[in-house]
C-alpha cells in the first residue's frame, strides 16, 4: 500500500473541478513556476501523510453534498509526482462510483499516467505557456513534457474530459495573440476537452515568499484584471469551440 503526502485538504471546494468537491492538495512539485501561491507545497517532504482507505474514508464523509457533478479532486504542488498513491487512490474511489478530477501541468511520468487513465473522470490541465523558451523561463522545466502527456492520452484511450485552465499574466499573456497560441498547442486534445478557463494572476501568494525567505519573480507584476481576463476567456473559447459553444 502506497502512502501519500498530504499539504492540506479542502472538505467542500466549488473551484477544482465540477460541482462540490473534496480537494486533496498533495506536497511536491516539480516546477517552480514564477506565479505559484502555495510554494510551501514545491519541495518533495513528507508533510503529513496518508493513506489510499483515509481518502476513501475522507470522500465518504462529504459525499452527501456532492450532488450529480462533485467528487474528489488531487491537487498539489503536482499530484502526478506521488503516482503510486494517487493510482491507489483513484482506484478506490472509481471502486466506489466517485467522480474524480487531477489538477495537474502534465509534467509527469507517461507510464504511470497511463495506468491511472481508467481512474480519471476529469483532468483540470493547466497550461503555463505557449511556447518551448517562455514554458522553460516560467517553470523551470521543459516542455517537452507537457507534450509527453499529450501523447499519453492519444495514445492510452482516456474516455473522460479535460478543463484546459491558463493563469493570464498581464504583459505577457493577455492578448487575442497569446490566445491563439493557447488554442494552437491544445488542438491535438480536441476531443476530450470541454471548457476553457483563463484564471487571472493575482498577488496574493506574495507574502509566502517573504515568509520563506524567497525571492519572488514577478515582484512588481499587477495583478491581472478580471474583466480583460474574462474577454480574452471568451474569445479563447470561441476560437476554439466556434460560436456555438458556451461555456
Amino acid at each position: 500500500m502506497a502512502t501519500g503526502y498530504l499539504h492540506s485538504m479542502e472538505s467542500l471546494g466549488t473551484l477544482d473541478g465540477p460541482g462540490i468537491r473534496t480537494v486533496f492538495f498533495l506536497q511536491g512539485c516539480p516546477l517552480r513556476c514564477h506565479f505559484c501561491h502555495n510554494p510551501d507545497t514545491q519541495e518533495f517532504t513528507q508533510r503529513q501523510p496518508i493513506e489510499p482507505e483515509e481518502v476513501l474514508r475522507l470522500a465518504g464523509r462529504y459525499r452527501p453534498y456532492y450532488g450529480e457533478d462533485g467528487g474528489v479532486t488531487f491537487s498539489g504542488g503536482e499530484p502526478l509526482s506521488q503516482p503510486a498513491f494517487v493510482q491507489e487512490a483513484l482506484m478506490l474511489l472509481k471502486e466506489e462510483g466517485y467522480n474524480t478530477c487531477i489538477d495537474t501541468s502534465g509534467v509527469a511520468s507517461p507510464k504511470a499516467v497511463k495506468k491511472m487513465l481508467p481512474y480519471i473522470d476529469r483532468f483540470l490541465l493547466d497550461i503555463k505557456d505557449f511556447t518551448p523558451e517562455a514554458f522553460e523561463e516560467l517553470t523551470s522545466v521543459k516542455m517537452r513534457h507537457l507534450h509527453n502527456f499529450f501523447q499519453t492520452i492519444l495514445e492510452g484511450e482516456f474516455e473522460g474530459k479535460i478543463w484546459i485552465r491558463h493563469v493570464m499574466m498581464p504583459g505577457r499573456t493577455d492578448n487575442e495573440e497569446d490566445m491563439d497560441k493557447l488554442v494552437k498547442v491544445i488542438e491535438p486534445l480536441r476531443p476530450w476537452i470541454d471548457r476553457i478557463e483563463i484564471l487571472p494572476y493575482h498577488v496574493m501568494g506574495v507574502d509566502k515568499y517573504k515568509e520563506l525567505g524567497r525571492t519572488y519573480a514577478l515582484e512588481g507584476m499587477p495583478a491581472m484584471d478580471k474583466a480583460k481576463a474574462k474577454e480574452l476567456e471568451a474569445y479563447a473559447r470561441k476560437q476554439f469551440f466556434g460560436e456555438e459553444h458556451v461555456a
